[in-house]
């Protein structure tokens, strides 16, 4: 493939920027008042974790994933968030004293056995999203799955897939900067690293940290794993990230097949015992994504229809935003990513691929050490350096972002200025927030401080509770999807391992077939 072309300014017309698309998927813990995980069932006031739109459950019964629609602005999107945080934190009032933890990183958790898995009923669907889990809990253990973070999904008009991937491969090129700016989990709970090899240093309360670290979520201690570091997805056409994925999703893995499909009771411990079960088992910073069809595999209708929108996965939760992002931190993502697309893409190569797996790990557990050099092009740079650069070449970007939207206030510009400032003052950026607010306020106890941000937090949503209008709107949305998953459930007629086999079953990730059953 040859290397993408620089595009200019120009190029984002009026009519394409306003067609610029964003939504959150924001996970979250239920969190008891003690800082202890909750272990009590998903609350059937919000509904149907499997057929609710915006309210459902993503690895733990406890860890709740709240999803907006698509909007064209940042303020919409936050405000439709915050909507949903309101509606959830007036059911966990209703039914006790949960709250949501507002951290990426864990409350206490108990053993791993003990954390629950996300149910979703009877139904064969929803049993296989629950044996996914089962699944992702024997490979990788239950605790690293309670890791929580905000996806952030974005489209633009005019791209096509070369384009979408061009972006793809500048995006993880440049990722480091993001972690830097916005990485916010450089601490966390004992109970999570116990057992664990790890290189984390004690502090005296019994929490554990990394002293220049931003984001813990993002390094060893996260969504890793050695079976999944055999990858090298290649991001340089869809044809050639597709044909990666289903090898995983195809290739048995000794490990995986020594666990087996079930255990001797006959209850199923997995999907599959290839590489990947599912295409959400990869673990990425972006994906390339497109909305399925009711029973089609993610990789089918990426083969048959193309890229539709891009899912931005490095974000961690800001505990210092009541919902975990602000408006500003959205339009900076927007001017990253069309800055992204501007810029030319050279293809990548099985050793650039291991070079930003380095740069990843570096800047999630050294991040802010003073001097931090990171590999560009075969040259080490610092880090700071590179972020200053990119600061640079966004501002001409913010500037047409906001004549464009020809309003007062420079918004982009503002956020802009807002990524200088933290750059020029590193014990502004959230993860050196969070070391000092531990140290100054909470004897450096993680649990302490992230509980009291919690319970603030819960306090500021529920100080402003929606209007009954709004909130009747939510209480029969979640009603509904009640009914539609009794509905499912009453249709079922299939046996389960038909159901799974046929799920798994090469054929379906094949591109020119027709779609069937139903999705996990």
């Amino acid at each position: 493939m040859t290397v993408s072309t620089p595009r200019s300014l120009d190029s984002l017309t009026a009519a394409r920027l306003a067609g610029m698309l964003r939504g959150i998927e924001k996970e979250s813990l239920r969190a008891l008042p003690s800082g202890r995980l909750a272990l009590t069932p998903h609350p059937a006031g919000l509904g149907s974790a499997l057929t609710h739109p915006s309210i459902t459950t993503d690895y733990s019964e406890s860890q709740l994933e709240l999803i907006t629609g698509v909007h064209k602005g940042a303020e919409a999107c936050l405000a439709e968030l915050t909507e949903i945080h309101r509606f959830v934190c007036a059911v966990l009032a209703r039914d006790g004293e949960e709250m949501l933890w507002v951290s990426s990183m864990p409350c206490e958790l108990p053993n791993d056995e003990t954390i629950p898995l996300a149910y979703y009923g009877t139904s064969n669907i929803g049993r296989a999203k629950s044996v996914y889990r089962m699944g992702l809990g024997h490979r990788y253990g239950r605790r690293m799955q309670t890791i929580s973070g905000i996806h952030y999904n974005w489209s633009l008009p005019g791209l096509d897939n070369a384009d979408y991937f061009a972006l793809i491969r500048n995006f993880r090129r440049n990722a480091p900067i993001l972690l830097y700016l916005f990485g916010a989990s450089p601490a966390v709970c004992s109970s999570f690293v116990e057992g664990r090899a790890h290189d984390l240093e004690p502090l005296p309360s019994g929490s554990m940290f990394l002293p220049w670290a931003t984001s813990l979520r993002m390094g060893r201690l996260g969504y890793q794993s050695e079976a999944q570091a055999s990858l090298a997805v290649s991001y340089n056409s869809l044809e050639r990230y597709a044909d990666s994925l289903h090898e995983a999703l195809t290739r048995p893995y000794p490990a995986y097949e020594a666990i087996g499909i079930r255990n001797l009771g006959g209850e199923y411990n997995q999907l599959a015992t290839t590489l990947l079960q599912i295409e959400n088992e990869f673990y990425s910073t972006i994906r390339p994504k497109r909305t399925i069809r009711p029973g089609e595999r993610p990789l089918h209708a990426l083969r048959e229809r193309g890229v539709e929108y891009l899912e931005v996965r490095l974000m961690d939760l800001n505990p210092f935003e009541t919902v975990g992002i602000d408006a500003a931190t959205m339009r900076f993502l927007d001017l990253f990513l069309l800055h992204c697309h501007l810029t030319p893409s050279p293809p990548d190569s099985p050793e650039e691929i291991a070079t930003l797996a380095r740069n990843q790990q570096r800047t999630a557990s050294r991040g802010r050490e003073p001097g931090l050099t990171l590999t560009r092009e075969g040259t080490e740079v610092v880090l700071t350096d590179w972020a200053r650069e990119l600061m640079d070449a966004l501002e001409p970007i913010g500037e047409r972002l906001d004549a464009i939207r020809g309003r007062s206030t420079a918004d982009y510009q503002a956020a802009l200025a807002m990524a200088r400032d933290r750059l020029a003052r590193p014990e502004t950026l959230p993860s050196a927030r969070v070391l000092s607010e531990m140290a100054a306020s909470y004897d450096n106890g993680y649990l302490t401080f992230v509980r009291a941000r919690s319970i603030a937090a819960r306090e500021a949503l529920l100080a402003t509770p929606l209007d009954p209008a709004t909130l009747a709107r939510y209480e029969a949305v979640a009603e509904q999807s009640l009914t539609a998953q009794r509905a499912i459930e009453a249709a079922e007629q299939e046996p389960f391992e038909v159901f799974r086999q046929h799920y798994v079953s090469a054929a379906r990730l094949e591109p020119s077939r027709e779609p069937e059953r139903v999705s996990a």
